[in-house]
């Protein structure tokens, strides 16, 4: 019973959210729903409900990684720590989007975001305009991907709606684009959440085989998946500083527990495998 009460007060304060930023409560599919601003005197937050936010800003720090699993994709850079080619499925706020802008100034970023709604936002969360190295493109994130074989050095994949992740981005479909999409030696991160995850890691196992890492969070429900093509790393045998000796400095200094932490996984996975 108090769950049924608990489920009732959300979805009354989602609705009161929604009329209060002038949405409407129904009719549009779950990926052209307006998403609605939430600002406190520290975070700024991209919520499609009044319960969840979707992406967080550090308000006077916006290119900083506030959530948890948006630093573990980040460890994709242990594989490719250079990559000159970045693509983005889905915006959100557009955390990691602003972090390899500032910390990759070498690397060409393209990201996809099929919600018109959140693209509209981009100034509000500090993300930078399109210029040389840096482009968001209105488009179907499956579409997209399967349009641009061999393209991508790095690959960062989450993207959701409220529902949680649309099947044409879990689909043996999507995921086999997105293992065609990686140039050789290039690297994908997932961002895995909800009641299906096995499923979908079922899926990233039959695109990628054994080059796939899986690593949990601690503090969250999510998982994160690397998946990767040809053979990004270092000659074997080899250890951690050797991973991090490949960083670049600055990436390196504010995500270094997150490198350590996926860093001996590989390692782990990489001496079962032998």
């Amino acid at each position: 019973m108090a769950d049924k009460q608990s489920s009732g007060w959300r979805h009354w304060l989602d609705v009161l959210a929604r009329r209060l930023h002038g949405r409407r409560t129904d009719d549009a599919p779950p990926h052209l729903r307006k998403p609605f601003i939430r600002r406190g005197w520290r975070y700024t937050s991209l919520q499609f409900t009044a319960g969840e936010a979707q992406s967080r800003m550090l308000t006077r720090r916006p290119d900083v990684l506030l959530i948890d699993y948006t630093r573990t994709m980040m460890a994709a850079l242990l594989w490719q720590p250079r990559p000159r080619r970045v693509g983005m499925v889905g915006l959100g706020g557009g955390s990691q989007a602003k972090f390899c802008y500032r910390h990759l100034p070498e690397a060409r970023i393209e990201v996809v975001e099929i919600n018109p709604h959140v693209v509209a936002l981009r100034r509000e969360f500090r993300i930078p305009d399109d210029d040389a190295r840096f482009v968001v493109v209105l488009d179907d994130g499956a579409r997209f991907v399967a349009a641009r074989p061999g393209r991508y050095d790095l690959l960062l994949v989450d993207g959701y709606d409220e529902t949680g992740i649309p099947e044409a981005l879990s689909s043996q479909r999507f995921y086999d684009d997105c293992r065609d999409a990686l140039a050789d030696g290039g690297v994908a991160a997932f961002n895995l959440y909800g009641d299906d995850v096995e499923r979908h890691l079922d899926r990233l196992r039959r695109s990628f085989g054994e080059r796939l890492l899986v690593v949990g969070e601690r503090a969250m429900s999510n998982r994160v998946a690397f998946g990767w093509r040809g053979d990004p790393l270092p000659a074997p045998p080899f250890g951690l500083p050797t991973l991090l000796g490949r960083l670049p400095v600055g990436v390196r200094a504010e995500l270094m527990p997150v490198f350590e932490r996926v860093g001996a996984a590989l390692l782990a996975q990489t001496a079962q495998q032998r």
